[in-house]
C-alpha cells in the first residue's frame, strides 16, 4: 500500500501535464483558424533545382520564433526533404502533409542557431521567411548534411532577389 498510492498519484500528476497540453494546443489551434490554407503544389513541378534531406524544424509567426504555428500541422517537426523550383520551395515532411511555398510568396532567408525548441550551432538553421495570405511566418530547416546549407542558402536567395534579405539572427 506504501508503493501504491504515490504511484497513482504519479499517475494522476502526469495525466493531468498531457491533459494540460492538449487544452494548450487545442486553444492555439482556435486562436490561429484565420491563418489561410496552405498552397497546393502544381500538377507537374519538375525537377528541382536542388533538393537535401534534413528535419522540418517548425513554422512560427515572423520574428517571434516560440510562437508556433499548430495549423496545417505547421508547429509538428518532422524529417523532410527540401526542394527548390524555379517556382517555389517544397518540404515534403514524413508523416505530415507538404508545404509548399510559391516563390512569389517567400520574402527573406535567413541562417539562424535557433527556433520553436531547437537550437544548434551558429547558423545550423536555415529559415525562410514567407507569407500565407495576411500572415507571415518563419519556416526552420536543419539539412542533414553541413554542406549542403550553403548550397540550399544560395539557390533559395536566388529565388527571392528583389526582396531584402535578412542577415543572422534578424527576426528574432
Amino acid at each position: 500500500m506504501e508503493k501504491i498510492l504515490p504511484g497513482l498519484a504519479m499517475l494522476a500528476i502526469i495525466g493531468v501535464v498531457f491533459a494540460l497540453i492538449w487544452i494548450g494546443w487545442r486553444n492555439r489551434l482556435r486562436r490561429q483558424s484565420d491563418v489561410e490554407q496552405l498552397p497546393a503544389l502544381p500538377g507537374a513541378p519538375g525537377a528541382p533545382l536542388l533538393s537535401a534531406e534534413g528535419q522540418y524544424v517548425a513554422s512560427t509567426t515572423a520574428g517571434d520564433w516560440l510562437d508556433r504555428i499548430a495549423v496545417h500541422s505547421l508547429g509538428i517537426r518532422t524529417n523532410a526533404v527540401l526542394s527548390v523550383y524555379p517556382h517555389g520551395v517544397l518540404f515534403d515532411r514524413s508523416g505530415a502533409p507538404a508545404v509548399y511555398i510559391p516563390a512569389a510568396d517567400l520574402t527573406a532567408i535567413r541562417q539562424d542557431s535557433g527556433m520553436a525548441g531547437k537550437f544548434v550551432e551558429k547558423d545550423g538553421l536555415l529559415v525562410v521567411r514567407w507569407k500565407l495570405g495576411t500572415h507571415e511566418l518563419d519556416t526552420g530547416f536543419r539539412t542533414r548534411r553541413a554542406a549542403e546549407k550553403n548550397m540550399l542558402f544560395e539557390s533559395l536567395q536566388q529565388l527571392i532577389p528583389a526582396a531584402p534579405q535578412a542577415g543572422p539572427h534578424s527576426g528574432k
